[in-house]
């Protein structure tokens, strides 16, 4: 039910939408004042107790307006935007504001490509390259072939009558905006202008420009599910939101047939059934020559075990993105997620090999999924309704194919590892330090939580997102500083001084330089989830063995940027002063048959030193698949007596030879 809304709230809002000029005016001052953030004592409890609610009354004002239900209105805002402002910045796919008002033209035309995409997918030395870098595709496509879906603003503004930067900056303004389009749906519907939220599960539905019933459907259903449950939530600016839980709230399916949207094709797809998802497969196609793409057959898990996920983000739109992955010439991955409403497309099953992580190794043994977005836009986020759909697919492909829940095996493309020396550098780095992992691994019903005590000598790194926002540069040009946002990196130094150098990485820079605060730069990084063997402790700070080095971050008691763990670590055998690192489990020498290249192990330019310990993940058998024929009957998997352990070796994970180490608990 709507709650009642007091006359001086309404009164100047009719007002301003009668004159647009006045509206823009009044836009200006109501921005600043719901988007400055509260400087510790510079208000009084009662500025601070009327400022908390301002979001909340502009839901009401908004439902009382458009005779929208309240608990729609922000149950909808959840599913795309937490109720956060962003400071007015765009999504990932150029959405404005709590309720997601998406204007792609004006946002994302002219995004640069981010994450340094110079490496080969496949990531394999026995056969070419597989396709050029992405970075020399189109990530946007032009305004005019934009799909509705990434253009309700526009409507939003024909609706409403508020001028369209007012929808993008200003909360109160969006929060109509959307208002606004809920009420034109639910007319277009010929369904009543109810205070029964039940009665708008149709308009719902079609809110996020889903093109597909089943995509409509499994939002709403999100959406019905949030109201269900009730959420409570401090936003990016300070503001309280709550939305009552109504638990005995029915769906209403049946209104979704009134969109007049087409039937997902009945596909075998290996998906969740809580999720809307298509099959759109990747062509494996004889090229010219020996050469073909853009995957290769196999018959996992019989003939190899997938041990990690990877988690990528498009650099692209959705509708680019599709276009890519069609192209037999180009290069392949598992699934590619929707970002207005978690849509999922498979492109290659789980039992064949998508070329999408930069290293044969991992790629052989392991599922890549993409999510529709750019890893550094100004403000750079992604839906609630991403994260879930995501988080149900990653926790069902963990049941299926035995992958566990965790950082050791759930993995973001900036983790996966270079082959060699040489193709470090060139390692992506999505999905960056803007991915919430905390929250994503929550919504797997897999929270980071302290499992040691101050003396376990292991930590997990876990900052608060929300209030943990380093400064970056790189995000729309060179060296210019990016807007502040959450992130779920700590930056890590030389010393226990922010003012001190970073951390070097002789791999990105072998000419000894330091590493810098770019947010494509992984050298002196650690993420959400990530586990380190605590080398020191000093006041506020704590120090990590990383790189084979001890790099110091901040981690004060009043709001700790980790928590304690404990688990197995590895050092050096006795009388080893080191021991080599590399970033492919690959077998020995004797194990491969004739006809077979021998791979050669290639350590990386790091060494583990004696006296130094690093947490331990996977235990692997060595392994590699010989893919360079079309027919996979020419392909071998094969598999030595050299047994590796994986390690969080820096920012990326690495694998060492388990006759080099010796396995400890970490509290020795």
């Amino acid at each position: 039910m709507r709650g009642s809304v007091p006359e001086s709230w309404t009164a100047p809002l009719r007002a301003l939408r009668r004159s647009p000029g006045a509206f823009r005016a009044a836009g200006v001052l109501a921005s600043a004042a719901l988007l400055l953030p509260l400087a510790p004592g510079a208000a009084t409890a009662t500025d601070r107790q009327a400022r908390s609610g301002t979001l909340q009354r502009a839901f009401a004002a908004a439902s009382h307006e458009y005779h929208v239900p309240q608990s729609v209105l922000l149950g909808v805002s959840y599913l795309q935007s937490r109720w956060d402002t962003h400071s007015g910045a765009p999504s990932v796919t150029g959405g404005y504001g709590p309720m997601h008002l998406t204007d792609a033209a004006h946002a994302v035309a002219a995004v640069p490509h981010h994450s340094d995409g110079r490496e080969d997918p496949r990531g394999d030395g026995s056969r070419a390259a597989a396709g050029p870098p992405r970075a020399a595709r189109p990530a946007v496509l032009p305004a005019g072939e934009l799909p509705p879906r990434l253009r309700t603003l526009e409507q939003a503004a024909r609706v409403s009558g508020l001028p369209r930067e007012a929808l993008r900056r200003d909360p109160a303004a969006n929060v109509r905006g959307g208002a606004a389009l809920l009420a034109a749906a639910q007319k277009r519907l010929g369904l009543p202008l109810s205070d029964d939220p039940a009665d708008w599960f149709g308009a719902v539905a079609g809110y996020p420009g889903a093109s597909d019933t089943a995509s409509a459907t499994a939002f709403a259903r999100d959406v019905f599910d949030v109201i269900r449950s009730g959420q409570r939530r401090t936003t990016d600016v300070g503001q309280r939101v709550a939305l009552p839980a109504a638990p005995r709230l029915p769906d209403r399916p049946e209104q979704v047939g009134r969109l007049g949207l087409s039937d997902p094709p009945e596909e075998e797809t290996e998906c969740p059934s809580a999720v809307a998802c298509e099959a759109i497969p990747a062509p494996y196609e004889k090229l010219q020559g020996d050469n073909y793409g853009n995957h290769d057959l196999a018959d996992r898990p019989d003939s190899q075990k997938a041990d990690f996920i990877v988690i990528h983000d498009t650099e692209g739109s959705w509708e680019t993105t599709i276009k890519l992955i069609k192209d037999p010439a180009y290069v392949s991955w598992n699934y590619t997620v929707r970002s207005s409403d978690g849509h999922i497309a498979q492109h290659v099953r789980t039992k064949d090999v998508a070329w999408h992580a930069g290293n044969w190794y991992v790629n052989a043994k392991s599922v890549g999924i993409e999510h529709e977005g750019f890893l550094a836009q100004p403000d750079a986020w992604y839906t609630e309704e991403m994260y879930r759909t995501s988080a149900r697919l990653v926790r069902y492909l963990s049941q299926e194919l035995g992958v566990p829940l965790d950082r050791q095996h759930i993995l973001g493309h900036d983790n996966v590892p270079g082959t060699t020396p040489a193709t470090i550098k060139g390692m992506h780095t999505d999905p960056g330090p803007y991915w919430d992992w905390a929250h994503y691994f929550d919504l797997m019903g897999k929270p980071f939580r302290p499992t040691g005590g101050a003396y376990a000598g292991m930590v997990t790194v876990l900052p608060d997102y929300d209030a943990h926002k380093p400064a970056y540069t790189g995000c729309t040009a060179a060296a210019k500083p990016c807007a502040p946002h959450g992130s779920a990196a700590v930056r890590l130094y030389t010393q226990p001084n922010e003012k001190a150098p970073l951390v070097k990485d002789a791999g990105l820079r072998p000419d000894g330089s330091a590493s810098t605060i770019d947010v494509n730069d992984t050298g002196a990084r650690a993420s959400t989830g990530q586990q380190f063997a605590v080398a020191a402790r000093k006041g506020s700070w704590t120090a990590i063995w990383y790189l084979g080095q001890m790099a110091w971050f901040k981690n004060p008691l009043s709001r700790p940027t980790a928590v304690n763990a404990y688990g197995s670590v590895v050092t050096p055998k006795d009388g080893l002063a080191e021991v080599p690192v590399f970033g492919r489990a690959y077998p020995e020498k004797e194990a491969y048959p004739a006809g077979v290249p021998v791979q050669a192990p290639a350590p990386l330019p790091y060494k583990l030193l004696a006296g130094q310990a690093y947490v331990m993940g996977q235990r692997l058998r060595s392994e590699y698949l010989w893919a360079k024929t079309f027919d996979p009957e020419g392909h071998k998997v094969i598999q030595g007596k050299d047994v590796y352990y994986e390690i969080q070796f820096g920012h990326r994970v690495a694998f060492v030879k388990a006759s080099d180490v010796t396995v400890r608990p970490s509290n020795r």
